[in-house]
């Protein structure tokens, strides 16, 4: 037996999941994403990664701007849907659309819910230096991600790790974890429970005001800001050479031990001073260039101790 299933999904994230429920051998007879976009240097529409990978697979898609019109309500009902999975789709779901598949609507959510709801839950936890996360099935309602729980898979978050590579492990484990939950739904033993109304915290997008480096912060906390938006959009600082700024992003750090003044470069290795304890820089990316390690970077761009960031 298997499950008619109307997908939900934008970005590279949601593409695990969708394979896996191809795989699993769901029929998903529709596919929703938001439409092309223009992008690159020659601003050429693309596709989104889950457009990409449905149309190969030879699943119809629909790309529409919005899902409040009675007559997209009407093309969704008429799929005649089990159920609709949502990853990272990018569109509000109206009341009609939420009611429209026999068996709800269930998103792949990267937190552990109620912690980190909204849009950045992956950076926003790698930011405040968590331990742990999760990919949690939801049943969803009208609220931010407020509906109860169904299936939480547990994941560890290393201390060095990025948030970039922890997306990575968080698809994969949340496309196993939506297929368990499919399963579940069509044995009629999907188990969904309320949240908690404690340890409510919403994940708000980045700021671009928030990446840059502020070294007076500790150490811990600049780490975790690096690591937290690494590769995207990137923690940076800027050196002043002959008069003018070159500015760094910075992809990888470690916690050392060092003193100094705030943003002072304490060696060779690019250690540098923040208002309690040191980072070692690992990972850098000059403006317009390739992300290297810091020892590459240095070569052509040298930055000697005492310098101030």
């Amino acid at each position: 037996m298997s499950l008619r299933i109307i997908f939900m999904g934008t970005p590279e994230f949601a593409v695990p999941t969708l394979a896996e429920i191809v795989g699993a051998g769901h029929e998903v007879v529709a596919a929703y994403s938001q439409p092309p976009r223009a992008a690159g240097r020659g601003m050429a529409e693309r596709k989104s990664p889950v457009q990409v990978f449905a149309e190969a697979a030879g699943i119809p898609v629909f790309t529409p701007t919005r899902l409040r019109d009675a007559d997209q309500q009407a093309i969704f009902a008429e799929h005649n849907a089990d159920a609709a999975v949502v990853v990272a789709y990018g569109l509000l779901l109206p009341q009609p659309i939420l009611d429209g598949t026999r068996l709800g609507c269930y998103n792949l959510h990267p937190s552990i819910l109620p912690r980190w709801r909204g849009a950045a839950p992956i950076q926003r936890a790698v930011m405040a230096g968590d331990a742990d996360t999760a990919a949690t099935i939801m049943r969803m309602e009208a609220g931010l991600d407020t509906g109860p729980v169904c299936l939480a898979e547990p994941v560890a978050i290393a201390a060095d790790e990025t948030a970039g590579e922890l997306h990575d492990v968080l698809a994969a484990r949340g496309a196993s974890a939506m297929v368990r939950a499919l399963a579940a739904l069509e044995r009629g033993t999907l188990d969904c429970q309320p949240q908690s109304d404690d340890g409510i915290l919403y994940a708000d997008k980045i700021d671009k005001a928030e990446s840059r480096i502020d070294f007076a912060r500790s150490a811990r906390d600049v780490h975790n800001l690096i690591r937290g938006i690494s590769p995207f959009p990137g923690a940076w600082f800027e050196v002043e050479r002959d008069g003018k700024r070159e500015r760094f992003k910075v992809l990888r750090s470690q916690l050392v031990a060092g003193r100094g003044a705030p943003g002072e470069v304490l060696d060779e290795a690019l250690t540098v001073a923040c208002g309690d304890g040191a980072i070692r820089i690992v990972e850098l990316q000059r403006a317009g260039k390739k992300p290297m390690p810091v020892v590459e970077v240095l070569r052509g761009f040298p930055i000697p101790p005492g310098t101030r960031l």
